[in-house]
């Protein structure tokens, strides 16, 4: 695993779900205004080499609800309503680093911009999510 530059809160779960296990993904930033997590290519391939749709989705929900949980604190609960990806360029090797930003965050909807690159930098998806915030 790698160093995480700002530590995952106390309150928060000490792990990630079971399908982030199974995909490789890692938190490396739990900034709320910049939340950013990797996941591997290998082993997250579709039949023709590339990175599998649903894994960069996965790796988008995974930072999106991160962020969410972080605005909605000790006390909140969030679920996502909506996931929109478009994606921009096939991965085939290496590592995809997703980025996380607010674009706003109210007391009962909060929607997040996930920036997805490549070893290279270069873009291979684009995602919203927006999640509603509970109280627990």
């Amino acid at each position: 695993m790698r160093p995480v530059s700002t530590p995952r809160p106390d309150w928060a779960p000490a792990d990630l779900s079971p399908l982030d296990a199974k995909l490789g993904i890692e938190i490396v930033d739990f900034d709320p205004d910049r939340l950013v997590a990797t996941m591997p290519v290998a082993g997250n391939e579709q039949p023709f080499g590339l990175l599998h749709g649903g894994a960069t989705c996965a790796l988008a929900e995974t930072v999106g609800s991160w962020a969410g949980a972080l605005h909605a604190g000790p006390d909140g609960q969030v679920v996502g309503v909506e996931l929109n990806v478009s994606y921009l360029r096939g991965a085939t090797g290496g590592t995809v680093t997703a980025v996380c930003t607010p674009v706003r965050r109210g007391r009962t909807l909060a929607t997040f911009l996930i920036q997805v690159t490549d070893d290279q930098g270069r873009p291979t998806a684009s995602a919203r999510l927006t999640t509603m915030v509970r109280s627990r």
